[in-house]
């Protein structure tokens, strides 16, 4: 191995890669060396190589101990022992010592006295482990403890999927909040008998960059650790009753422009305005602000702030200085743009008041995510909530600037090509470093999981598979010229365990896509459920030569999953069963037979032609395939007795339904529009501009928007809930295989192939 690849191997960057078995693709050196220099390392000729390959060899050497390390309990009672492995790879006489979270001393003996066997065992957590070793040399470090599972589900559940914005009531301001949010869980756990509501991600927001609107993707926030006061029911806030004088009238006056903005969306169709709700919802806030918190709500609020501490200053630091210097805070005085900085400090004392009132918002975000909680629980949903994690930041975002020391500049997550898109994928997401991790405990991760799972009873973590590797893209190169980074996985799956177990929750993994082989097994073997989509479940290693592939039976489908038929990046249900989403593709230039350029003079009219031939034919082609899978499915249905000769679409959407509740999974996810025969797509992947993606509310099968009010009491609604609830309760035919076992891989499978 020459010594750029001896290079790349000891920081976990790919030389290559293997899309498929068999295909091994060549990674461009270029690519290797601008990761290896965001990770710190220069890479960049020979005489680089070889001086950062002698500073790592000898750095290995003169540690005692890696900067964490990883035990797993097999009993969480008990604690975990250091392995025998670790204790002989010291020096005899090692002087080991933990320091636990809460500050107990607890020592282990020296190595070579003691045999690890019989050392005193460590209790779940993130303590300091102190080696000395007889020549002098000291090291401290963290020491991760962590349940070999997460918790799981007490049983089957099934639930909602809803995205919170589109999910207006009578009494939202223009988009749904948290107490439409309660609302719907108090009444699906009721009427329906739903274990929980599974949400997007309800992260902080960057504002507009350069007078453009804000970003409506909940999956590009600037911060994953604190919730968008966006949410906020404004009169829900106790301290809203207490207005009095003009800022009663002036609070009465944005409520009256909020029955406007509301009307717009569910009267007249207009996208969710996201910009305007945070505006009306903004100004009404900060009268609030104005009236002085109660005793007992100051202590609460006291409590909060020390809770969170330096991220949630940093945060509400970063939310100030953006309304004085715009949202990209590369471009903001060169101070400022270091938040340890003197200048920063400066800035922070200058701008106290207004650092204090988002704060006080991100506290009160927290209060009613609290209580749309409770209300889940008291329904009687054993999961309660379950919340989503975005897979990075906004790379202008409060995180971003927060954790520079964490996250590799000049770098963005993605996807190397596939089916799926043939140039690969640019998420515009700034990685984090797998050695700054290392190096701080993965406290960065640990906050975010135990900020997320306050007020919930599950989590759901968007490409799960980055707890094993994230596809790298160095700035200014193209998806294709990216190449793996590996990370930890026995660490950032430990600090993943012990988080959910601190909180009980359940962890769904996003598992689609191109997945690792070995990665869904590693998953399986923590209780990490993962996500099985109706359509994709194929028999793939049995696929013809055109493509096709059987279809699982029901007693073929992993039991330690989450399965549901469609998802936000997916059509709604009654658009696939009627074709409509490969309208709406062709509408949008989605489906191919786009190639050649325009000709000149007698060439162009020829070439306009062999376009629109092209086009034509891709159309054809996709209502042909998608018409033989719907005839596919709906055929087994009738075969299982799940839906009669001449069912109309609405039978055929609850005959889906049942046919996943006659799978083993362990969760059933309803996709809320599906209720009510939605057919507009919440998100259409590879569109920006085109399609008014993440801003549509909630609509029946004519396009008109529904409230909470009105699907709540629709007869659609309730007979699909209630035939899933039926079927659930039937015995679920037995899996043939292990529980959350997935088909064996050669190099990578795809679930979405």
């Amino acid at each position: 191995m020459h010594g750029l690849a001896r290079l790349a191997a000891a920081y976990g960057v790919a030389e290559s890669y293997e899309p498929a078995p068999g295909h091994r693709v060549q990674v461009p050196t270029e690519t290797v060396v601008a990761v290896l220099a965001a990770l710190g390392v220069d890479a960049s000729g020979p005489d680089a190589v070889r001086d950062a390959l002698e500073r790592h060899e000898k750095s290995l050497a003169a540690r005692l101990l890696p900067p964490t390390v990883v035990l797993v309990a097999a009993d969480p009672a008990v604690g975990a022992r250091l392995p025998a492995d670790l204790v002989a790879g010291l020096p005899p006489g090692t002087d080991l010592r933990v320091t636990t979270e809460d500050g107990r001393s607890l020592p282990l003996g020296r190595t070579g006295d003691t045999p690890a066997s019989t050392a005193p065992a460590v209790p779940l957590g993130v303590h300091a482990l102190d080696a000395e070793a007889p020549d002098g040399r000291r090291a401290r470090v963290h020491l991760l403890v962590s349940p070999q599972r997460v918790p799981e589900p007490a049983g089957r559940a099934h639930g909602l999927m809803v995205q919170l914005y589109s999910l207006l009531s009578e009494h939202s301001w223009g988009m749904g909040d948290l107490a439409d949010l309660a609302q719907l869980a108090g009444w699906a756990g009721r009427s329906a008998g739903a274990g929980f509501v599974q949400l997007n991600p309800l992260h902080a927001a960057v504002p507009g960059l350069s007078g453009e609107s804000t970003d409506p993707s909940p999956y590009r926030p600037a911060t994953r650790r604190f919730a968008d006061p966006v949410h906020l029911r404004v009169e829900a806030v106790p301290e809203y009753a207490l207005l009095g004088g003009e800022d009663r009238y002036r609070a009465d006056a944005l409520l009256a422009r909020a029955e406007l903005l509301r009307e717009a969306v569910l009267e007249r169709g207009t996208p969710v305005d996201r910009d305007e709700v945070w505006r009306l919802k903004q100004e009404a806030l900060e009268l609030v602000a104005r009236v002085p918190l109660g005793p007992g709500r100051h202590a609460a609020y006291c409590a909060f702030l020390a809770e969170h501490g330096r991220a949630l200053e940093d945060h509400a630091t970063w939310c100030a200085l953006t309304e004085l210097y715009g949202p990209d805070w590369t471009a903001w005085p060169g101070a400022l743009r270091d938040p340890r900085s003197t200048g920063t400090a400066r800035a922070r004392a200058e701008h106290l008041t207004r650092i204090d009132f988002h704060s006080r918002l991100a506290w009160l975000v927290d209060e009613q995510l609290a209580g749309a909680q409770r209300a889940a629980r008291e329904a009687g949903m054993g999961i309660g909530l379950i919340h989503d994690l975005a897979l990075g930041v906004h790379p202008r975002g409060s995180e971003s600037w927060a954790q520079q020391h964490v996250l590799a500049g000049g770098m963005s997550t993605g996807a190397p090509p596939d089916a799926f898109s043939a140039e690969g994928q640019d998420w515009g997401l700034p990685p984090w470093r797998p050695d700054a991790l290392a190096e701080a405990g993965y406290a960065p991760y640990r906050d975010l999981l135990t900020g997320l799972l306050r007020h919930a009873g599950g989590l759901r973590i968007d490409h799960v598979m980055s707890h094993f590797r994230l596809w790298w893209i160095p700035e200014g190169r193209p998806p294709r010229e990216g190449t793996y980074v590996s990370y930890d996985a026995s660490a950032m799956l430990g600090t993943l365990a012990l988080a959910a177990h601190r909180a009980d929750a359940v962890v769904v993994g996003e598992d689609l896509g191109t997945v690792a082989p070995g990665v869904r097994e590693e998953l399986a073997g923590r209780s990490v459920l993962g996500t099985s989509v109706l359509w994709f479940e194929r028999d793939w290693e049995k696929a013809g030569a055109d493509g096709t592939a059987p279809i699982l039976r029901p007693g073929e489908w992993r039991s330690g999953c989450l399965a549901t038929v469609t998802t936000h990046d997916l059509p709604p249900t009654a658009a696939r069963l009627t074709g409509e989403d490969v309208e709406l593709r062709a509408r949008l230039g989605l489906l191919g037979g786009h190639a050649g350029g325009d000709g000149a003079g007698g060439h162009a009219a020829r070439d306009a032609d062999a376009r629109e031939r092209r086009r034509t034919e891709a159309l054809e082609t996709a209502r042909t395939d998608a018409r033989r899978e719907i005839d596919d499915w709906l055929e087994l249905f009738r075969r299982m007795g799940l839906l009669r000769p001449g069912a109309g679409e609405e039978q055929q959407i609850v005959a889906a339904y049942r046919f996943l509740a006659r799978t083993p999974a362990r969760l059933l996810g309803i996709w809320l529009p599906d209720a009510v025969g939605d057919r507009r797509s919440q998100n259409v992947p590879g569109t920006w501009r085109e399609y008014p993606n993440w801003r549509l509310p909630i609509a029946d099968a004519t396009g008109r928007p529904v409230t909470l009010e009105r699907l709540t009491g629709s007869a659609r609604a309730m007979a699909l809930l209630e035939a899933v609830r039926a079927e659930t309760a039937r015995r679920p035919e037995d899996p043939p295989g292990a529980t959350g076992s997935a088909p064996p891989a050669a190099e990578e499978t795809s679930r979405t192939a």
